[in-house]
């Protein structure tokens, strides 16, 4: 009887003990310090390398990995289906080109989108989950999500709350990443950490690696809406943390650069950082994208050497 007693005193002392919060057991496994020196010696080598990654097979590479944004308050179905049909018509007229990796569009617009492609390769993606500020419910965020998967989406873009990063609510943070990943099962998950809102790089890694944490397939720098958009301090960051969380865990998350990706030097510069961070096992659209509206077009007059309009 008193071994029962002392048990069950055992129990409900562990019972009222605090429980260890994902983010915290998480944080635990890495140095959520950022070595801003060895940021900037990182970005010094990408710079000096990206110079001679300017060649036709490398911008051929980076063509395929652009998810080709339309995102406009006034889009209607007219414009996201021209811009499908765009998208069908390059496969036609460049046969010797990849494809983009997918079309990106509100939720509203995914099964327009699924519908009318007609390139088996390029993937039906969609913004949710309250973009672009993540300011609505979890039920809201989850459901919306739900919907758009239903009609066809391949991929779901959604913002982590930086309210939450910056105020330390690293739980609800978390918990809203894994409930969304939850609907999206087995398709993939992006998760923008909204990098210019969160104020310092130690904040972007906290970010990175709870959405990783919480299931992102994708680690994404901005939605290129209300604050700026990528700068190449926090996407080196992201990646170093891509690279740690997989010698920790095993698993590979994709890196997304956007919000005013619009010239090729811009876009070789951040593909020689995954180049040099994480390694050519991520230069391919399984783990690296570019969201972007204009760059398709540049990428193309450089490919050819002739200015291009596909798109």
């Amino acid at each position: 009887m008193e071994m029962i007693d002392e048990m069950g005193e055992l129990d409900a002392k562990l019972a009222a003990q605090p429980r260890v919060s994902r983010s915290s057991e998480a944080f635990a496994k890495y140095n959520m310090s950022v070595d801003e020196k060895q940021v900037e010696s990182i970005l010094e080598k990408a710079a000096k390398d990206s110079i001679s990654a300017m060649n036709p097979e490398t911008l051929t590479k980076l063509f395929s990995v652009i998810d080709l944004t339309r995102l406009k308050p006034g889009d209607s179905e007219d414009d996201i289906l021209k811009l499908v049909e765009k998208v069908n018509a390059f496969d036609n007229n460049y046969p010797d080109m990849p494809s983009v990796a997918s079309v990106c569009t509100y939720p509203c617009y995914a099964k327009l989108v699924h519908d009318s492609l007609e390139v088996e390769k390029v993937r039906t993606c969609c913004v949710a989950g309250g973009f672009p500020n993540a300011q609505t419910f979890i039920e809201v965020k989850v459901a919306e999500t739900g919907l758009a998967l239903h009609d066809g989406a391949d991929e779901i873009d959604v913002v982590m709350n930086p309210g939450f990063i910056l105020n330390g609510n690293y739980e609800d943070a978390s918990m809203e990443i894994d409930e969304i990943k939850s609907v999206c099962g087995e398709k993939t998950l992006k998760v923008i950490l909204e990098t210019a809102a969160l104020s310092t790089l130690e904040n972007v890694k906290k970010a990175a690696i709870i959405a990783m944490y919480s299931g992102a397939d994708f680690i994404k720098t901005s939605t290129g809406k209300e604050v700026p958009g990528a700068d190449p301090k926090s996407f080196c960051v992201m990646c170093q943390a891509a690279k740690e969380y997989y010698a920790e865990t095993g698993r590979k998350v994709g890196v997304k650069v956007a919000g005013g990706i619009r010239q090729t030097s811009q876009v070789l510069l951040y593909w020689t950082i995954v180049k040099n961070v994480l390694g050519d096992g991520w230069l391919s659209p399984e783990y690296f994208r570019i969201g972007a509206s204009r760059l398709a077009n540049e990428l193309l007059s450089d490919i050819t050497g002739s200015e291009a309009s596909a798109f």
